[in-house]
């Protein structure tokens, strides 16, 4: 069974980008409507989203952006800062997700951390407001490593 935005909430955690689990065909057209221009998409090829998601976002007009994270070994600061580079290359409003917003999270949290210079504690808090759960200890750790 997939976990979808309907049992994984929306979540706001900055200005212009919007977090989920796997959204459903219908909220890809909400998200549209609502003025999201991007999607990114961190779920394995593999996963099953219970549609073809690249072409409902083509059809819609969206950006479609893949950036495969299979788990915990693809928590990397390189994913991280490919994640950073892919947000700051749209100028509109975002929609990232995965199946349930905890890679999504952890991403974001060593985005924070490793791009922004942001603390610990307010990489993790970021992570969080992005659903952020299970994978907490991982980021939390690979954040508290000193930097090579």
């Amino acid at each position: 069974m997939t976990a979808t935005a309907a049992e994984a909430p929306l979540h706001q955690p900055r200005p212009g980008l919007y977090t989920a689990g796997q959204p459903s065909a219908q909220q890809l057209r909400q998200a549209a409507t609502n003025g999201v221009t991007t999607i990114i998409d961190l779920r394995r090829p593999d996963e099953q989203r219970g549609y073809d998601e690249a072409a409902a976002a083509e059809q819609l007009g969206l950006r479609y952006v893949r950036l495969p994270i299979g788990g915990a070994a693809d928590i990397t600061e390189a994913n991280a800062r490919t994640l950073d580079r892919i947000l700051k290359q749209d100028s509109g409003k975002t929609l990232l997700h995965c199946a349930s917003g905890n890679r999504v999270g952890a991403l974001l949290a060593l985005a924070r951390a490793r791009v922004d210079g942001a603390s610990t504690g307010q990489a993790l808090q970021l992570g969080r407001d992005a659903g952020l759960t299970s994978l907490e200890p991982l980021v939390r750790a690979a954040l508290e490593q000193a930097q090579p």
